[in-house]
């Protein structure tokens, strides 16, 4: 009955179902832009939510990120410009048939493999949510802290390719954190005696400048050395257009595991849509039987990664709905959304806001079909206009729209001085291997973190010896210890088992 609500909720709000079907069109646009990404459009909209309800404003962010990711299939296949790590795998095969005359066949076998893949990751976030919520709901702050501590552990070792980076990252985004007054004593930390930093950093810029900002200097970087992506392909139309039923049947074996791959590592917090692509597309390319033809224009080597990726969105969900821990960059902001309207999360959620969790849901199936729908018959003319707007003038609207962005909320200039700034520190970032989105969950988690460490002292009688004795709260911080101490063996591992 709850999905049943949901759709009753999301129809009888004319607004949000408005959003939705926008949300749709804008990710798939957005996403088939070369170099910007899903995430980093989402950061720039959010400040557009502050004027809309909470359902509305969810639905639209949310929906974009579905769309987005699929988006990025329209830029890989056709532009050889992935904009994300996630749609090098679809790159791989996707854009060999482009070359080929294929390019519309390569863009609908991507756009089943996404719907699909998407609407399995639904499913199991809308039936596994509420069950795992039912049982996180019996936890006390000992047990909270340990899930962030986890979290911290989990996503600085595993977002980026360095542990001791992804760590340092994380760090770096709990002292931002912290900044300003503090929240019991109301002494102030680390402002530097300067009194805008009394009310700590804002979301909204440190989004923008971490995710849009930074990704805007690497394409200016880029064009200052006129390394631009690859060659635009002619979107072929007539026999190489058609995707057959009997393609499509060929394919989805294929898509059905690829879709649980993505979706098992989605519910993993720090793994996200690339890990899924790349695992997706290696075991079913092991699995081929014409797995040497891999690379050179394979229709199931479009499908895997696709439907891996687009599958990551739905349980991504999940740690964030139940524990309050978001599991992928979009995950994050969708958090930062649901502070900045004034609803908790965590497994309450599902009692305290049951409409509107359930109306989510809705609007993530609504969007679904939407974008497939968008995709199927407009991807190739989304394609053409998009080949045919100079990348300069695309990047200089989105940067006077970055600005705007920054200054709206709060009608502030030093927001848009933090913007600018954390636009810096997000390129320096990239350039330097430190994970941004390591950086802003830390940041966006930490006050949880804080107040639930404060509480556990307050309760304990031993002092941070709580932590320990508390069996589950001990389990949480072990298993974030262990996957830790796995990465960093299996990052050291290669060079010690190198040839001599």
């Amino acid at each position: 009955m709850g999905l049943l609500d949901g759709f009753v909720t999301l129809f009888a709000n004319p607004t949000a179902l408005g959003f939705v079907a926008l949300a749709a069109l804008v990710g798939v646009v957005i996403g088939a832009l070369p170099g910007l990404t899903a995430a980093a459009a989402i950061a720039m909209l959010v400040p557009l939510t502050f004027y809309l309800d909470p359902l509305a404003a969810l639905a639209f962010l949310y929906v974009i990120g579905k769309s987005g990711r699929y988006g990025g299939s329209v830029a890989a296949i056709l532009f050889n410009t992935p904009g994300t790590t996630a749609s090098v795998a679809t790159m791989t095969d996707g854009y060999p048939l482009a070359r080929r005359g294929e390019s519309v066949r390569a863009l609908r076998a991507a756009t089943v493999a996404s719907v699909t893949g998407d609407l399995i990751g639904d499913m199991i976030l809308i039936f596994g949510a509420a069950l795992i919520a039912t049982q996180t709901a019996k936890f006390g702050p000992p047990e909270y802290f340990a899930i962030y501590m986890m979290a911290f552990l989990v996503i600085g070792s595993v977002v980026g390719k360095s542990v001791l980076k992804g760590l340092i990252a994380t760090l770096l985004g709990i002292g931002v954190a912290i900044v300003g007054l503090d929240p019991i004593t109301g002494q102030p930390r680390w402002t530097f005696g300067k009194l805008e930093l009394e009310g700590g950093f804002t979301l909204v810029p440190l989004l923008i400048g971490v995710f849009v900002i930074s990704e805007l200097l690497v394409q200016a970087e880029r064009a200052l050395r006129r390394t631009e992506g690859g060659t635009v392909i002619n979107i072929a139309s007539g026999k190489g257009a058609r995707l057959a039923w009997f393609d499509i049947r060929r394919l989805l074996p294929v898509i059905g595991r690829s879709s649980l791959y993505g979706a098992a590592i989605g519910i993993m917090p720090g793994l996200g849509s690339s890990v899924a692509a790349f695992v997706a597309y290696s075991q079913e390319k092991r699995r081929a039987k014409d797995g040497e033809k891999w690379g050179t224009g394979v229709l199931a080597g479009v499908a895997a990664p696709e439907a891996a990726n687009n599958a990551v969105s739905g349980p991504s969900m999940i740690p964030l709905l139940t524990l309050g821990v978001p599991g992928t960059t979009v995950a994050a902001i969708l958090m930062g959304v649901f502070l900045i309207h004034g609803i908790p999360i965590g497994p309450t959620l599902f009692v305290a806001a049951h409409d509107l969790v359930y109306g989510l849901f809705a609007a993530g199936l609504i969007g679904i079909l939407l974008y497939g729908t968008i995709g199927w018959f407009f991807g190739p003319a989304i394609g053409r206009v998009i080949a045919r707007v100079p990348a300069g003038v695309v990047y200089s609207l989105i940067f006077v729209t970055t600005l705007i962005a920054a200054y709206v909320g709060r009608l502030s200039l030093w927001d848009v001085q933090v913007m600018l700034g954390a636009g810096v520190l997000g390129y320096a970032m990239r350039r330097l291997g430190f994970p941004p989105a390591a950086f802003i969950i830390a940041f966006i988690l930490a006050p949880g973190a804080e107040e639930a460490l404060r509480q556990s002292l307050l309760l304990s009688r031993n002092g941070a010896l709580i932590f320990i004795t508390q069996p589950v709260a001990a389990g949480f911080l072990a298993l974030g210890i262990g996957v830790a101490v796995w990465r960093a063996v299996q990052a050291v591992r290669p060079s010690h088992s190198a040839p001599s």
